[in-house]
C-alpha cells in the first residue's frame, strides 16, 4: 500500500513525452519520404508548413497559416497539416468544412495511414469519443464552432452547457476563409412565423395583442422600397414596436414564459453592439426577423482561449502578419506564416484596360459590353473550347441584361449561373461562383465587370460599416476592402489552373484600380500576373 502511495506521488509525465521534442524532425523526415515515394511536387512549402504545424501540437502555442489561393483549392497543403496529426503521438481535433471533410476521410487519410509507420485511431463525429481516446477526431467545422459559440448563444434559462469537446485539445482548422460567416451565421437569431405561433401559445391571454402587433409590423417593414437583397436595417418605427411587444408580454398578468428563441432574440436585440434586420419575401408576404452582434471580436476571445488551435486558409490577409484578420476574430498573439503563390507556374495574363468609363457612369454598361464582344470574339477565333468563359457581374439587374444580350447572340451556349461544358459561356454574381467553382473546369477566360467591394445598399454591409463610424475607424481599409482582396484571390484560383503555357485569362474591367489609391492592392492580390492594357489575341493561341 506504502509503495503504490509513492508511486501516485511521484510526477507522471505525459506518454508521449519522450517523443515530443524531437516531433518536428520525425514529421520533416516521413513528409519527404512520402513525398519522394509518391512523386508529389505541386507544392514546395510542403516541409515548411508541417514542421510549423508539428511544433504547435509540441508547444501548444496557436498558429495562423496563409496557403496561396491555388494551392488550398486544389487542396494540395492538407498533406502538411494531416502528416503531423498523425504523428502526434497525443489527442487532437481536426475540423474541416464539409466539403473539405469528405475528401480527407475518404481519400487523404485512408492513402496516408497505409503509408506512414503509425497506427493512429480516427474517429469522426461531432464529439469527442471518450477521456481515454488519444486519436484523432475528424469534426465538421460547423459543429465545432456551434458547440464553441453555444455560451454566447444561450439564456441563462437554458440547462448548464456541457461541451461536446473538452478544453486544451490542440485543434487544426482548415477553411479558416470561412470561418467569420460561419460564425455571423451562428450566432444570428431568427424569428420566422413559427415562432410567432409558438409565442401565441406560450401566451394565450395576448393572442389578439401579439396578432395585432405582428401584423402591424410587418405592414411596417413592407414600406420599404424593394432592393435586389431583399433585407432592410430594423428602423426605429419597427424596434419600437418590438419593444412593445416585449413589454407587453413582460407586463401581463398570465404567468407566461418567453419560448427559448424569443428569449434569445431579445437577449440580442437589447444588446447596445448589436445588428437587427428583417428579410421578407414579398411573393408569400412573409417576414423574418433577424439580430446578431455586430462586433464578433470580443465574443470569440474566450473560444481560441480554450485550446491551442492551428488556423489555415487562404486569402486571410495581405499583411503576413494578418493583423487585420486577426483584430477582427480576437485572435491574440500567435505564430504567423503566409505562403505566397508560385510566381512561375502560378501566372495568368492579366488584362486591365485604361479609359473606361466608371462603374457608376451611364457609359459603363455599353463600354463593357463591347469589351466582352471583343473578348469572345478573340477567344472564339482562337478555337479555345476546352474551358468555359465565365463573366462575373455582381449588379443583379446589371447581369439578368448581359445574359439577355449574350443570349441573343450565342444561343444556348449562355447559361445564368447554371452549369456549361466546354466552350459555354456562364454569367454569374460573385457567391454562386465562389460556391460551386469546382464543378466546373478551369476557365481560360475569367471576365470581372466589376471589384466585388461589398455594396452599401446592402443594409447588412452599411449596417456593419455604421459600427466602424461609430468607432471612428477606417472602415473602407477596415472592412469594404479586405473583403474584395479575399474575393477576388479566391475567385480567380481556377483559372490559374488553366492548362497551358502561359495560364488563363483574366479581364479586369473596372477602371478604379487604375485610378482609386487602393488599386496596387488589388493588382498585388491578383500577381503572380502578367499585366497589359491592350487586348492581344496571341494569349488564347499560346495557351489554346
Amino acid at each position: 500500500m506504502c509503495h503504490n502511495e509513492s508511486h501516485l506521488q511521484r510526477p507522471v509525465r505525459p506518454r508521449h513525452f519522450i517523443f515530443t521534442p524531437v516531433i518536428e524532425t520525425e514529421v520533416h523526415q516521413r513528409l519527404r519520404a512520402y513525398l519522394r515515394e509518391q512523386g508529389h511536387s505541386q507544392w514546395p512549402h510542403h516541409l515548411t508548413m508541417a514542421r510549423l504545424v508539428a511544433r504547435a501540437l509540441r508547444v501548444g502555442r496557436s498558429a495562423l497559416i496563409q496557403i496561396d489561393s491555388l494551392a488550398a483549392y486544389k487542396g494540395t497543403h492538407r498533406l502538411s497539416y494531416l502528416i503531423p496529426a498523425l504523428l502526434w503521438p497525443g489527442p487532437a481535433v481536426l475540423a474541416l468544412p464539409k466539403a473539405v471533410c469528405d475528401a480527407v476521410l475518404q481519400q487523404a487519410i485512408p492513402n496516408l495511414q497505409q503509408s506512414l509507420p503509425v497506427i493512429k485511431p480516427v474517429q469522426v463525429g461531432n464529439r469527442w469519443p471518450g477521456d481515454d481516446f488519444r486519436g484523432l477526431l475528424v469534426t465538421d467545422l460547423d459543429d465545432w464552432l456551434s458547440d464553441r459559440l453555444c455560451a454566447f448563444t444561450t439564456t441563462a434559462a437554458d440547462p448548464a452547457h456541457q461541451s461536446r469537446f473538452p478544453a486544451n485539445i490542440p485543434t487544426l482548422i482548415d477553411g479558416a476563409e470561412t470561418l467569420e460567416p460561419l460564425i455571423r451565421s451562428q450566432l444570428s437569431i431568427s424569428i420566422s412565423s413559427q415562432d410567432w405561433d409558438a409565442l401565441m401559445l406560450a401566451y394565450p391571454s395576448q393572442h389578439t395583442v401579439i396578432r395585432d402587433l405582428r401584423v402591424r409590423l410587418t405592414h411596417t417593414i413592407f414600406q420599404h422600397p424593394a432592393n435586389p437583397y431583399s433585407c432592410h436595417l430594423i428602423d426605429e418605427l419597427e424596434a419600437d414596436l418590438l419593444c412593445e411587444l416585449y413589454q407587453t408580454l413582460q407586463s401581463g398578468a398570465e404567468d407566461g414564459r418567453l419560448p427559448l428563441r424569443w428569449q434569445r432574440f431579445f437577449q440580442r436585440f437589447f444588446q447596445p453592439e448589436r445588428l437587427a434586420w428583417s428579410f421578407l419575401n414579398r411573393e408569400l408576404g412573409s417576414v423574418e426577423l433577424f439580430c446578431a452582434p455586430s462586433d464578433i471580436r470580443a465574443l470569440l476571445e474566450p473560444v481560441w482561449s480554450q485550446q491551442p488551435v492551428v488556423l489555415m486558409g487562404t486569402a486571410l490577409d495581405m499583411d503576413k502578419q494578418a493583423k487585420r484578420y486577426r483584430d477582427r476574430l480576437g485572435l491574440g498573439d500567435l505564430t504567423c506564416l503566409r505562403f505566397s503563390p508560385d510566381r512561375h507556374h502560378d501566372l495568368v495574363q492579366l488584362y486591365l484596360p485604361d479609359r473606361l468609363p466608371m462603374p457608376n457612369t451611364s457609359h459603363f454598361k455599353a463600354a463593357v459590353l463591347q469589351e466582352i464582344r471583343s473578348l469572345l470574339s478573340a477567344r472564339q477565333s482562337a478555337l479555345m473550347a476546352d474551358g468555359p468563359t465565365v463573366i462575373v457581374v455582381g449588379d443583379t439587374p446589371l447581369r439578368t441584361q448581359f445574359a439577355s444580350i449574350l443570349a441573343a447572340e450565342y444561343g444556348s451556349r449562355v447559361q445564368v449561373e447554371s452549369f456549361v461544358g466546354p466552350g459555354g459561356l456562364l454569367v454569374t454574381g460573385w457567391d454562386y461562383w465562389l460556391a460551386n467553382r469546382a464543378a466546373f473546369a478551369p476557365p481560360g477566360l475569367f471576365i470581372i465587370t466589376t471589384l466585388p467591394i461589398p455594396s452599401l445598399e446592402n443594409p447588412l454591409v452599411s449596417g456593419r460599416v455604421a459600427t466602424y463610424k461609430r468607432r471612428r475607424q477606417d472602415w473602407f481599409k477596415a472592412y469594404l476592402l479586405p473583403e474584395t482582396l479575399t474575393v477576388l484571390q479566391r475567385a480567380i484560383a481556377p483559372v490559374r489552373l488553366y492548362s497551358g503555357t502561359g495560364g488563363g485569362v483574366v479581364a479586369l474591367l473596372d477602371n478604379r484600380v487604375n485610378h482609386r489609391s487602393y488599386g496596387r492592392q488589388i493588382l498585388s492580390a491578383l500577381s503572380p500576373a502578367a499585366r497589359s492594357s491592350y487586348l492581344d489575341p496571341t494569349w488564347f493561341s499560346s495557351v489554346g
